[in-house]
């Protein structure tokens, strides 16, 4: 079946999806008909900061991708939470606000993209998603953030070393998705439709111009102006070489005609590798104790009534940025601070009351790849990380660890520190500490770089064009060249709200 839809289509509404569609909106470019594979976001849980950690990995929230076995880590296979409905990640995500390093952008090295290029962005969505510190931290993560000789006010940044309570979209102790601050009013225009559970399987071409999709269904959509993916780092790849765009001999072997070679679609494929430490320890941090029964029962009601307490928490409260080895002023790691009793056997909810953080490399150098394995849509990608296939992340894994360890130690956390409980004594020595992070090691869930933007062999324009086909751009965390130096949310609202300006602008002239 056959449909002319909206002058744009957006395919995707996750968080850079729900910027492009407003933008575009805005902006008086045209009608727009935004996709999403998932459903809804009126659930209750989406709105508690705390229900985070149930929505991870559940069937109908997350897409529930993993990695291929990743060689360096003896061939575990790594979980890749994405959110699968409105706002994307950004509804199922920490909540955690940060642009990144502000030379992040200057070295991506792409004409229109440094870092006061950036900015305007930056402040323009910030006006709208509000981000503000946590309103109510743990006493742990308020000690925490006074480690490093911080003042426990200042929120930490990757600018400089110092610890402390992370700045969240949250909002009268509820999540602030971007499809709050972006989709939803956009709809208000009557030039926006919403379509929820509208998977696209492929995209329609005619004379190497994008002219619409086909859904899982067989219906097909039409753009009469274009078509923007914003499907992520593991489906905006995905979904353009399942239409053609992409490597040809991969294409090929797989019976899928070519539309155009393009080579490095699903490379570069990278993300922040994290590894953590356990502590425990009797009225430490949040947990399942006897003692603790009584405020678990009734925090549902106190957040029903003043969407305070316990639920209003986004679990990863603080953290902090410092180098790894002491030898520059400039951050190389990134602290998530969890004051919540986590598991360490395979399970993430166990009795006991304790805290937990990881250390993860803020600028990785190893590269993977995204590849598929069938022409079929509903079979799922083969994702490789390649973690730790460059040296330097694993050596600057083993110092971060060595002296987040000291931190821990050292910071005023009263009463509640807790003993190191996992991986503890047994693990002192560099190989040791070693074999840990190859047994342990794991991802911030910042996947990017699948779609690199810039000039030469780059698959996308700097102006996020696809290149070859007309009418098809790309916003999303896969045009990144290479990962900002902190959470990733913020940067990925930040490329759908510009890619708006470029597609406006180039309609208008």
């Amino acid at each position: 079946m056959r449909e002319s839809t909206a002058d744009f289509i957006v395919v995707g509404a996750g968080s850079a999806g729900c910027a492009v569609t407003a933008g575009l909106i805005e902006a008086n470019a045209g009608t727009v008909c935004t996709l999403e594979a998932g459903g809804a976001d009126r659930s209750a849980l989406i709105k508690t900061p705390f229900a985070l950690m149930f929505m991870m990995g559940s069937r109908n929230r997350d897409w529930r991708f993993e990695t291929t076995p990743q060689s360096a880590l003896g061939d575990r296979v790594l979980a890749i939470p994405r959110g699968k409905m409105i706002g994307g990640s950004g509804s199922i995500n920490s909540m955690v606000w940060f642009r990144g390093r502000m030379d992040d952008f200057d070295n991506w090295d792409v004409h229109g993209w440094s870092s006061a290029d950036v900015l305007p962005a930056f402040e323009h969505i910030e006006s709208r998603m509000h981000p503000k510190r946590l309103a109510q931290p743990h006493p742990l993560a308020e000690g925490f953030a006074r480690a490093l000789n911080s003042d426990g006010q200042t929120p930490p940044s990757p600018e400089y070393e110092g610890a402390g309570v992370f700045n969240v979209n949250i909002q009268n102790g509820q999540r602030r998705s971007p499809a709050d601050a972006f989709l939803h009013p956009a709809k208000a225009s009557g030039k926006l439709t919403v379509r929820t559970d509208s998977r696209v399987a492929k995209m329609l071409f005619k004379d190497k111009r994008a002219m619409g999709v086909e859904l899982l269904s067989g219906q097909q959509l039409f753009a009469r102006k274009g078509v923007v993916l914003s499907a992520g780092s593991i489906e905006s790849p995905a979904l353009l070489m399942r239409s053609g765009v992409g490597p040809a001999a991969h294409l090929k072997s797989l019976g899928i005609p070519v539309i155009k070679d393009a080579p490095e679609v699903g490379q570069n494929l990278h993300d922040h590798p994290v590894v953590g430490v356990h502590h425990a320890g009797p009225s430490s941090g949040y947990g399942l104790t006897l003692a603790q029964l009584p405020a678990w029962f009734i925090a549902p009601l106190t957040y029903l009534i003043s969407k305070k307490g316990r639920l209003a928490s986004n679990l990863v409260e603080a953290g902090a940025f410092f180098n790894a080895r002491e030898t520059s002023t400039k951050p190389d790691v990134q602290v998530h601070f969890i004051p919540y009793m986590m598991g360490w056997q395979g399970k993430t909810r166990v009795w006991g009351s304790g805290y937990f953080a990881d250390v993860g490399v803020c600028r990785p150098k190893s590269r993977g790849s995204l590849q598929l394995r069938s022409a079929d849509a509903n079979v799922k990608p083969a994702i490789d990380f390649g973690l730790l296939n460059h040296p330097d992340d694993l050596t600057t894994l083993i110092a971060g660890f060595k002296r987040l360890r000291n931190i821990l130690k050292d910071a005023p956390l009263g009463t509640r520190h807790a003993p190191e409980v996992f991986p503890a004594k047994n693990v002192l020595t560099d190989e040791q500490i070693e074999q840990h992070i190859r047994n342990r090691l794991s991802t911030a869930y910042h996947p990017v770089g699948t779609l690199r933007m810039g000039e030469g062999t780059a698959p996308v324009s700097p102006r996020l064009r696809c290149k070859g086909i007309d009418g098809l751009w790309v916003a999303d965390a896969s045009v990144m060249p290479s990962v900002t130096s902190a959470n990733t949310n913020a940067p990925s609202i930040m490329i759908g709200h510009r890619a708006a300006q470029f597609i406006a602008q180039d309609y208008s002239s």
